[in-house]
Parts: C-alpha cells; structure tokens; sequence
C-alpha cells in the first residue's frame, strides 16, 4: 500500500509541469513532508466546464482533493479513510472504484513515498516499524496514478452550494519491484509525461488500454533510505522527516 508520501512543490511549479490551464484553488497547500489519508493533497485532472458532458470539452486542473476516496453512495465520508489505495488488479471490478476508473482519473504529484519494514534488534530482540523514504534518484516530481470522486452531502441542501459537494481521490498500487520491493510488497504506480494525456482524458476509457500506460515510479530507478521515526506520528512535519538515518 502507499499510506503516507511527501508533496513539497509548490502550485506554481505543479501548473507548469503539468500544463495545467487553471488552478482551482484560491489559498495553495502549504509544502508537506507527511502526508496522511485525510489530508487535502494536490491532484491534476481534467474535467468538462460546468453544463457540459465529461466527455466534451475539457479542462486540465490543479487543484486539492481529500485523500481517501469516498464513493458517491456512500453514507458517511468516513469511509474514506479505509480508501486511500485501489488494487490495479481489481480496480475495475470494485464497485468504488470502477465507474471512476473509467472516467475520473487524476495524477498525484508527489517527491517520493514511505513504507515500513519490521525491524529486529539483535540485542534486545524486540522489533520495530522503520519507515523508509523511497523516490526518484533524479529527484524529479512522481505522477502518481490515482482515480477521484464526487460525493454529495447530504445535510447541505442546495446543489450550487459548494460545501454540498466533495471531491476525494485514491492512489493505485500494484506488486512492487526493485528497491521499493525490499521494504513493502505493494507501491504506487506512476506515469511518464508522455502517457499524461491519455490518462487524464475522460473519453478515453478502455481499461486495457489504460493499465498500460501505467509503470513504476521513475521506472524504478529509486532510491530506498530509512528516515527517522518521527515521520510515524502524522502530527510531525517538516524536511527534517528526509533526512537519511545516522547508524
């Protein structure tokens, strides 16, 4: 699974990697080093302006979304911290995630993700969760493949209120690989600039085709380094969280 990441960029930087044509936010999340289900995160996607079909004109977004995704029949918005992560293997078969698999698809940007691993002291013999930081060895920005959702609230009673409406995401995993396999069996999937717009598009809606524009993070080129076990209170912030473990 992927249950915490790191998104430090800034708005103005997300828009121009990502050709974004509007920023829909008017205060921009601050820089965050812990990024835990609930949170509001960046997310790109394109979405038909308003009183037109999802499959006519669209627009490429920047904009935040809760993490942990929250199907539109559900009863309660905290379902959505059991939904931060959808299978790719059977994503298009769930009944959350398989309508907007085919038609509401974002990218998450992110710097890089943790995972744990149980760790042994050989002296005590007593175990532990070390947290890993796991990212691109070049550094560069991770689109992470997620899907997004709508969900109505139902205690607001008017539709144009914007408070009746909220959007919410999750990020797709698959059987993890290379570096990142060593800490976690499961990690994000990610695309490359080139697959952007096909995934983005909400006429394109061929699963097969879509899962193959899908690939590991920085095409597995990471690196894997234990960070300290402050990252494991979501409470702690700060680029401190990153910094490489002293033996």
């Amino acid at each position: 699974m992927c249950g915490r990441y790191a998104s430090t960029r800034g708005p103005e930087d997300l828009a121009q990697q990502f050709h974004v044509d509007e920023l829909g936010v008017e205060e921009p999340l601050p820089p965050s080093w812990n990024v835990a289900p609930t949170d509001d995160v960046w997310a790109v996607l394109e979405r038909a302006p308003r009183g037109e079909d999802d499959t006519g004109r669209v627009r490429r977004e920047l904009r935040p979304l809760r993490w942990g995704l929250v199907p539109s029949w559900a009863k309660d918005v905290k379902v959505g911290a059991r939904m931060i992560n959808a299978r790719v293997e059977t994503l298009h078969e769930k009944p959350a995630f398989r309508r907007a698999f085919t038609r509401r698809r974002c990218l998450l940007p992110a710097d890089g993700f943790y995972e744990w691993q149980q760790i042994t002291a050989e002296d005590t013999g007593r175990t532990r969760k070390q947290p890993y930081f796991i990212h691109p060895e070049d550094d560069r920005v991770m689109a992470l493949a997620g899907l997004y959702e709508y969900w109505r609230d139902p205690e607001v009673k008017q539709d144009d209120d914007p408070a009746a409406w909220l959007m919410t995401c999750t990020i797709i995993t698959t059987d993890a690989k290379d570096a990142a396999g060593r800490v976690h069996p499961r990690m994000p999937l990610a695309l490359t600039e080139d697959h952007y717009d096909a995934w983005l598009d909400p006429a394109h809606q061929d699963p097969d085709e879509l899962r193959a524009l899908l690939g590991r993070p920085a095409e597995g080129r990471l690196d894997v380094r234990p960070v300290s076990p402050a990252v494991n209170n979501v409470r702690n912030n700060g680029p401190g969280l990153l910094d490489p473990l002293a033996p």
